[in-house]
């Protein structure tokens, strides 16, 4: 499969440009007659040089020629001296070379010594008339038939403008996903699993009287399996795969969009059973009415022909329509009503026992070290998706090759991992004593602040080497996944936000703008307690503000306040309390543990990287409220 739609790919280049492709092979054509011409018009004159008449009469009477060639008006003479150049004389049309000489009184018996050829000319001259004349009508006929062959092509392009672009992978693939090939996501495959079963004997169903949705909308993050599950359904049901992206619908002319919607449903249903999937749908399934175009807006139209056509599906079609989004919010509800799209398959981020299995799949054409455990890896990556589980492997596996490496090491993982979340390192980022001496208390304020409180995440590692645009960083990840969070996590967590800015302050007596990310943190997660969470205790349990997306010249958010301008100012209030207490609490830490923060500084100038194990060796084990004299 990949080797054919590469060769398909190439033709398309090539029919990108067939102006320029048809003034080539012109080209091309022009330079091979011209050059055929001018080799036989060469290879009729041979080394030669041009004289009069008189050396004429002298090579004759002197005997030096050998032989005389009369080609028309055109005599050659080819003298007894090898090495000399012909003589080429021109007479007139005319007159004869006997009559030439005899003018000039050459001797008849001196001429009789010297051998002389009378060529006839008439074919050369009928050649050279033809080609003068129809060559020209060749070339202009030619130029004419390339001219044609091009409309008709654009003609042939024109009717298949409006036919569906959608890949199709027959059950006959060399390379099958299934759900062994899926780790995790083991409700959508029990959701899926009945898809399956009635691809597989549908008149199991039938006879029931029962009814398979016609569509299965899968949601889900970015990254979390969604096109590869839909293609371990085709794989399991062993059916063909028709795979199309919601934007692939959409051309700037009214009409094409609804066309080919028509031409896929038409495709599918001859292929049935079958399963068809467009990737993205959000592209063309947006709630009507958003745009400018009125009844003539392509997108519209495009998905009012998908809404036809899934209610046009007869009971007993086995075609099975499946479309993934990131954002289901967006959707028009028509798309969603029992009937069309009437299931929905969540997909959530992988659990840390989900995302232990992924990695063992990611990790089979790998060569692992004897000592790495996947499931350390899996616990350092909380939020990751799928996606972001194969890069971290991937980035590993670039990272052992580029040091000539032969095994991934559990090292090489915890890299790729920091590599991922914050970017590469960087090396040619030298910073001064003093930078980094600012940077070492920051970034061991938040690491002391967030071990300190029972609440906070511990501490995974600390760095003050460059990586992406942070001078240093702070890992702390929470140790199991979390589904909901209280607002004492929160609180902790804004004064761990906070630890790196009071800590700079303490030790130097000012702050620097390496501060500017973490009270941008800070301040966004205050705003969020407040209005999104309600957990202010002064505005009480409420929801503050609504947040709409406007389709309008592009994407734009927009908040709808309702609320008055004095709960605005109690807002902002609100605001600035949180962060004031959250910056006491870290002051009141650092000041409290001045030793230990000293003493980390201190460690981290030296070895500028502190892993969780030698961490928690110097100052302890982290306070949890299950171990509070840790």
């Amino acid at each position: 499969m990949p080797k054919k739609n590469k060769k398909q790919s190439g033709k398309k280049i090539i029919s990108m440009n067939p102006i320029i492709k048809n003034i080539v092979v012109f080209l091309v054509v022009l330079f091979a007659i011209g050059s055929f011409f001018s080799l036989y018009t060469s290879s009729q004159i041979p080394k030669k040089e041009n004289v009069g008449i008189d050396t004429l009469i002298e090579d004759i009477t002197q005997e030096k020629a050998e032989k005389i060639e009369v080609h028309g008006e055109t005599v050659t003479v080819f003298l007894k001296d090898k090495n000399a150049p012909h003589h080429v004389i021109f007479k007139e049309p005319a007159e004869s070379l006997s009559t030439l000489l005899k003018n000039y009184n050459v001797d008849p018996e001196i001429l009789k010594k010297t051998r002389v050829e009378v060529s006839d000319s008439r074919a050369s001259f009928w050649f050279n008339t033809l080609i003068t004349l129809v060559l020209p009508f060749i070339i202009i006929a030619f130029f004419i038939w390339l001219m044609i062959r091009q409309v008709q092509g654009a003609s042939n392009r024109a009717m298949s403008f409006g036919m569906s672009r959608a890949r199709q992978f027959d059950k006959e693939a060399k390379v099958k996903v299934t759900f062994a090939d899926v780790a995790g996501a083991k409700e959508a495959k029990e959701e899926l699993a009945e898809v399956i079963e009635f691809l597989k004997t549908p008149q199991k169903f039938l006879d029931l009287g029962a009814r398979v949705p016609k569509g299965v909308l899968l949601v889900g993050a970015p990254g979390t399996g969604k096109t590869l599950l839909a293609k371990a359904v085709a794989g399991e049901a062993d059916v063909p795969f028709f795979l199309v992206s919601g934007s692939e619908f959409i051309e700037m002319f009214v009409g094409v969009g609804a066309s080919r919607v028509r031409d896929l449903f038409q495709r599918a249903k001859k292929s049935a059973p079958c399963i068809m999937f467009i990737d993205e749908i959000d592209a063309v399934g947006r709630q009507r009415g958003a745009g400018l175009g009125g009844s003539h807006d392509e997108r519209e139209q495009t998905l009012n022909q998908i809404l036809v056509e899934l209610d046009g599906f007869e009971p007993s079609t086995n075609v099975v329509v499946l479309a993934a989004t990131n954002r289901p919010d967006v959707l028009d509800p028509a798309l969603l009503r029992p009937g069309r799209f009437d299931r929905r398959v969540i997909i959530d981020l992988p659990t840390l026992v989900d995302r232990d299995a992924i990695l063992q799949v990611h990790a089979k054409n790998k060569p692992l070290a004897a000592d790495v455990e996947l499931r350390k890896v899996a616990e350092r990556t909380p939020g990751f998706s799928g996606a972001d589980l194969a890069n971290v492997m991937n980035e590993a596996a670039i990272l052992v090759a580029r040091r000539d490496g032969k095994e991934i090491t559990i090292n090489d993982l915890f890299m790729s991992i920091e590599k991922v979340i914050l970017g590469p390192e960087r090396k040619s980022h030298v910073m001064s004593d003093k930078e980094k001496k600012i940077t070492a208390y920051h970034e061991a304020g938040h690491a002391l602040v967030s071990h300190i409180l029972p609440d906070a995440p511990p501490v995974q590692k600390i760095s003050i080497i460059s990586r992406g645009q942070a001078a240093g960083y702070t890992l702390n990840l929470p140790t199991e996944d979390k589904n909901f969070r209280t607002r004492n996590e929160f609180i902790s967590e804004l004064a761990v936000l906070l630890g790196g800015f009071v800590s700079e302050k303490m030790a130097f007596g000012d702050v620097t703008t390496g501060a500017s990310s973490d009270l941008k943190k800070a301040t966004r997660l205050a705003r969020k307690l407040i209005m999104q969470y309600g957990m202010s205790e002064a505005l009480g349990q409420r929801t503050l503000g609504e947040r709409e997306e406007l389709i309008f010249l592009g994407r734009e958010i927009t908040e709808q306040r309702d609320y008055s301008e004095k709960t605005a100012e109690r807002i902002d209030e609100e605001i600035s309390q949180l962060i004031d207490t959250a910056a006491k609490t870290a002051e009141k830490i650092l000041t409290t543990s001045h030793e230990t923060l000293e003493k980390l500084v201190s460690v981290l100038l030296e070895k500028e990287t502190v892993e969780r194990v030698e961490f928690e060796a110097l100052f302890g084990e982290k306070q949890t409220k299950e171990n509070p004299t840790a």
